[in-house]
């Protein structure tokens, strides 16, 4: 008989310690406990060992939630209540950075699976969350930080599934710091935080058809620049984004709006004749909207008659390697020119 087995902590107890770690990863972080007079040794062996413990109690609290075979769900749903009541969800992006590599990304698992957490039609986690937006915001921030980007990506990727914590994102101020992400990061980082726009603006449609019927001028002056970028990739995804926006049932007073304005006509016509045949192609796509609106407005009009000898002979050797229904689409754009 073994006298000395200890009891299994309890899912209070985990987070608790977890928290307790954390704690004191910070105070041994620059800047933290460095203010006070303690030897460096002292502060590298507080760090290691707080880090050592954060990816234990991780462990351990990644056990509760995937279980060895079926999860208990008394514990998942003590183990949940207690992350809400400490408020260790924004604790653990915050500092993620800080972490072991492995311990990221049993954070990103441990956050997701949270938030797929469901009760009937109630997602506890989501509820939790939409009441700190913060946990939303600095889960985008996380794209500022090259080592941890990609998790915090995940974890962001993950809420913008529920509409309540993707309405949060998009009617900040922090929304608009995507192009900044876009723009200035390396390019797997570019690429995640593209991926987390497209989900922003594509996936709770009607939501984000009001949003951008309210605030049309704001959002497309940012999301030109992405159109205008110097980038390859940047200015061939924005296209195509912005094509599937202008075209989606639920954005009609979006799309009757963009196709009146004749800057973005004359935008698209200069992309038309983009020394790459994938912007020219993505260009076109928005291009036939101008054109194939009944309803012209004048100044619209003007342009392209103005232009439509130009626009004839342009589009008669445009792609012509392309068959089926981008074939159609030029023959019908042409007529449409006649």
């Amino acid at each position: 008989m073994n006298f000395f087995k200890t009891k299994p902590r309890t899912p209070a107890d985990l987070v608790r310690g977890l928290r307790d770690a954390i704690v004191r990863l910070e105070s041994s972080a620059p800047g933290g406990e460095t203010r006070r007079k303690v030897s460096l040794f002292k502060l590298l062996g507080t760090r290691i060992v707080s880090g050592e413990d954060v990816s234990k109690y991780l462990q351990q609290i990644k056990g509760i939630l995937y279980g060895d075979g079926e999860p208990a769900p008394e514990l998942v749903a003590q183990l949940a209540q207690e992350t809400y009541n400490t408020d260790l969800l924004l604790l653990l992006v915050l500092n993620i950075s800080r972490f072991e590599f492995e311990a990221r990304k049993d954070v990103v698992q441990i956050f997701n699976n949270l938030l797929r957490r469901q009760i009937g039609s109630r997602w506890p986690t989501v509820e939790y969350l939409s009441g700190k937006p913060d946990v939303i915001f600095a889960a985008l921030a996380g794209y500022e930080n090259e080592e941890v980007a990609l998790n915090t990506g995940m974890i962001l990727k993950e809420m913008l599934r529920h509409e309540q914590l993707c309405k949060i994102l998009l009617h900040s101020d922090q929304f608009y710091k995507y192009p900044h992400y876009i723009e200035t990061t390396t390019f797997g980082i570019s690429c995640d935080a593209f991926a987390n726009l497209k989900e922003t603006l594509t996936r709770h449609k009607p939501m984000v058809a009001d949003y951008l019927d309210k605030n049309y001028d704001r959002f497309f002056s940012s999301f030109t620049t992405l159109i205008l970028s110097t980038n390859y990739v940047t200015k061939r995804q924005s296209l195509k984004l912005l094509g599937e926006i202008l075209l989606d049932r639920a954005n009609f007073n979006v799309m009757t709006r963009y196709i009146a304005n004749e800057a973005n006509l004359k935008m698209m016509m200069n992309l038309l004749r983009d020394k790459s045949k994938n912007i020219q192609f993505e260009a076109f796509h928005v291009f036939k909207v101008f054109v194939a609106n009944p309803k012209k407005p004048p100044q619209i009009e003007t342009i392209l008659r103005r232009n439509k000898e130009k626009l004839l002979n342009f589009l008669k050797s445009f792609h012509n390697d392309k068959e089926g229904q981008f074939s159609y689409n030029l023959l019908s754009i042409q007529s449409n020119l006649i």
